[in-house]
């Protein structure tokens, strides 16, 4: 037996807030069963899905694709479809924020199909223990299981259960069913239609239906005459009604009566539990065939801003006072304690920091600066996976991602489109491939490489010219990074003029345009892997890019004899790249407006597409059309017309927006509408409700407006979720029209990927996590460091002094950790309702 746990809040005296976090925007304010993504405090955890072996053949070889982790937690995150194959290998990676009171992560692995329902080939689910017993993350094969409808439950019950009258009378018990959140969907319009059915005593009673939705109100008094003695169970059911077939089981609650005579009366929010009460033999466990993945929680309880500022503003000095002779920096000591498995994390987190500060310039040049002060080699230059490469790095896919998609985008959708089959080397080339049919005779393997190689130059050319005229696209505050490393280098190696050219090259082409081209899937360039074909092609054209960054094409054709067909095409891009970097880094005047403030939200399209605008009453520039639109969303307004090229018939200016919120299913009929809430010509509060065609639209279009609306001061706190006819809305029956909202806004749940906003307060808090956990070791490398080699150790004892920097350090993060504890909630009072039953 377990103990009934209504699910607890945290006091309002506690302050951490809520990060950014992944999400499609329901309205559920508390997630039950595994892996909902509302969070306060967060835990993230990263999840990297690998390969699928030893699936078990549905039919025909086909095409096995997982989906989210947990079907019923509906992230709008899938992986993409490798087709037809029992042995994928995706390599993609996703963090994902669950909830601190979260039970379990299961990921579904499916079998997609064009013209039905895809197919479940089954589940891996991964528990808290497991992760608890694997504190640095887990890594290796999991066997599916099959999926068994009666167990895949989820969401809470509102519940208010109270036995009447006093021993020895006619006693009763009634149950109050208030509402419900986050239920399971079932059906296939992305909700359900569930209704509660309590048994009690052998006798049965049913609430009414709530049609299209996951979040319904019930309201609803049941009672039953109280057995004598109080030995029997009272047990409530949640199901998806179903007007054909059966009904499909959403959870149930099973309390016992003794326990709430005790009590009296209890109510709160109760999670829903599987059926467990038939045995079930897992026969196929094994036999549906295996999932990698590597999978690591990352506890995180973010503080208000202001509790970071002391660890933000000693980081921003030390940035600042630059390099000083006979002294340890803190960004060195950081390099030599930073392991090589966190180096990336840890890059990403200083990057991001010191763009919302305006310092990522001076940040970069930095690194630089102490990166050139070692003992290196003019061919092996930044070459390592040191800080000051993997920031570089970073700073690149933080800042660059737009330009990318502009230098790349055209030459890598060509490649996908044509399917041109590109081979050059000899020992696998394939003819049959390429044969051609009727009269003409099969092409010789010459004739092979030859035209595989033409193919390989057009896609060079056509990428190398757009490279050479992206100059003036290329963001100022990247172009001044490169300015600064180009100096830095020629600096340190006056003697070798050529080092400091190779030295852009080997961030732009080798770690940014390189790794984009072979995998375009992993940096949004392409919604799907590349088949075979394309893959290789990809990787051929991914390889000529580094030769021209290497700007030695003899090297690589020494080690790969076969890329001799295209030395002339690499001699020629090496000096349109020496001209292009020479553009590149030159002109500083032009580019200091761009440079040196904090980053902010781009003047460039950010999404733009049709949305079918839902009629409302209204006088809005919106609300009384009742057709579709063409929006496109910049960084200064949300603007629309008839069609992409057509004129704009009006716009709603980015300051004006109040809130951009998912509408409740049963609002308009459909689970893929979106309400943004702006503030009309008049003053007015307006509300345009915009129905999106898919899941993954609506997905993409609320988190695309949170992110550019991320520093509106006038956002709202509360939402309405339903609609507003007649008299009264339809979520909460508020018959006010301008009364408060009856549920929280989630400005910060987002998509994440590269453009997020910039968060300080959930950067510096990483940074403290791992600054923390380096304390010792921060100490030991300072005197390791500051003392010459072979000298005698001294004192380095815990009472010796360190150096201001170091010492102020230490100090912060003492502070920290002391608001921490002043955070944590206090542990939940038990309830006095026991004896909960599965």
């Amino acid at each position: 037996m377990a103990t009934p746990r209504p699910v607890s809040q945290p006091p309002m005296s506690c302050q951490p807030r809520t990060p950014r976090q992944d999400g499609d925007g329901d309205p559920s304010p508390a997630p039950a069963e595994g892996s909902k993504l509302w969070v306060l405090p967060p835990r993230h955890v990263s999840r990297k899905a690998g390969e699928l072996t030893g699936l078990g053949r549905w039919g025909v070889p086909r095409r096995g694709s997982p989906v989210p982790p947990c079907h019923q937690c509906h992230l709008p995150r899938r992986t993409a479809t490798v087709w037809k194959t029992l042995s994928p290998f995706w390599g993609e990676e996703y963090e994902v924020q669950l909830q601190p009171a979260f039970h379990s992560i299961s990921i579904y692995v499916m079998d997609e199909d064009a013209l039905s329902r895809d197919d479940v080939i089954g589940k891996v689910c991964i528990t808290r223990d497991m992760l608890a017993e694997h504190p640095k993350g887990y890594s290796g094969w999991v066997s599916l299981s099959e999926v068994d409808p009666d167990e895949e439950v989820q969401g809470e019950i509102h519940l208010r259960v109270e036995v009447l009258g006093s021993q020895g009378s006619r006693r009763l018990l009634r149950c109050t069913v208030l509402e419900a959140r986050d239920l399971a969907r079932k059906d296939r319009n992305g909700a359900s239609d569930p209704f509660v059915r309590l048994r009690y005593n052998g006798k049965v009673q049913e609430s009414t239906v709530v049609k299209k939705s996951c979040y319904p109100r019930w309201n609803e008094t049941f009672e039953f005459e109280l057995a004598e003695p109080a030995g029997e169970k009272l047990c409530v059911e949640v199901w998806d009604w179903d007007l054909v077939g059966r009904n499909d089981f959403l959870g149930k609650v099973v309390f016992s009566i003794q326990g709430l005579e005790a009590a009296g009366q209890e109510e709160g929010w109760f999670r829903l539990r599987p059926d467990r009460s038939k045995p079930r033999e897992d026969e196929h466990r094994g036999s549906l065939g295996s999932l990698q993945l590597q999978v690591r929680l990352r506890d995180e309880t973010v503080l208000p801003s202001h509790c970071y500022q002391p660890l933000v503003q000693l980081l921003c000095q030390e940035v600042k006072s630059g390099c000083q002779d006979g002294q340890v920096h803190l960004v060195t000591l950081l390099d030599e304690t930073t392991t090589a498995e966190c180096r990336q994390e840890v890059a990403v987190n200083l990057v991001k920091l010191f763009l919302g500060q305006g310092l990522v310039k001076e940040f970069l040049d930095l690194l630089f600066e102490l990166e050139l002060a070692k003992p290196c080699e003019p061919n092996t230059l930044f070459r390592s996976n040191s800080l000051a490469s993997k920031s570089m790095e970073s700073f690149l896919k933080v800042t660059g991602m737009p330009y990318l998609h502009t230098v790349l985008g055209p030459t890598i959708t060509r490649v996908f489109e044509e399917k041109k089959y590109v081979e050059l080397d000899p020992g696998k080339v394939e003819i049959k491939d390429v044969g051609c049919s009727g009269l003409h005779r099969v092409q010789t393997e010459g004739e092979v490489i030859e035209q595989g190689c033409q193919h390989l130059q057009s896609y060079l050319g056509e990428l190398l010219d757009a490279i050479i005229k992206s100059a003036p696209a290329c963001p100022p505050v990247i172009r001044a990074a490169f300015r600064q490393l180009f100096r830095r280098v020629g600096e340190r190696f006056p003697q070798h003029q050529h080092v400091k050219f190779v030295a852009v090259t080997s961030f732009l082409c080798l770690r940014f345009f390189s790794p984009a081209i072979m995998t375009p899937k992993l940096f949004h360039l392409r919604e799907t892997h590349a088949d075979a074909r394309t893959s290789r092609t990809l990787l051929l054209l991914a390889k000529a890019v580094q030769m021209v960054g290497n700007m030695e094409p003899a090297a690589g054709r020494a080690k790969e004899t076969w890329l001799a067909p295209l030395l002339p095409a690499l001699q020629q891009g090496i000096a349109q790249m020496k001209d292009f970097i020479a553009r590149l880094v030159g002109t500083e005047e032009e580019e200091e407006e761009g440079e040196g403030g904090p980053l902010g939200p781009p003047a460039v399209v950010v999404k733009e597409g049709p949305l079918f605008v839902h009629k409302t009453r209204g006088k809005g520039p919106l609300l009384a059309a009742a057709k579709k639109l063409h929006f496109c969303l910049t960084g200064e307004a949300l603007s629309f017309g008839k069609s992409p090229g057509a004129e704009r018939s009006g716009a709603i200016a980015l300051a004006d927006i109040l809130a951009a919120e998912k509408v409740e299913e049963k609002s308009f009929g459909s689970s893929h509408v979106m309400q943004v809430v702006y503030v009309g010509a008049g003053g007015q509060q307006e509300t345009a409700y915009l129905q999106c065609k898919c899941v993954n639209e609506l997905n993409q279009w609320l988190s695309a407006l949170r992110k550019v609306c991320v520093n509106n001061p006038r956002v709202l706190r509360a939402y309405h979720p339903g609609v507003f006819r007649g008299d009264k809305w339809s979520c909460c029956h508020q018959k006010e029209r301008t009364g408060l909202g009856c549920d929280r806004t989630r400005h910060g749940v987002t998509l994440q990927d590269w453009s997020d906003p910039l968060d300080p307060a959930a950067e510096a808090q990483r940074l403290f996590h791992h600054l923390q956990g380096l304390r010792g070791t921060l100490r030991e490398k300072y005197w390791e460091l500051l003392e010459p080699e072979g000298a005698p150790n001294g004192a380095r004892g815990e009472g010796t002094p360190l150096p201001e920097g170091l010492s102020r350090l230490f100090g912060v993060l003492g502070d920290l950790e002391g608001c921490h504890r002043l955070a944590q909630p206090p542990d939940p009072p038990t309830p006095a309702l026991l004896q909960l039953q599965t």
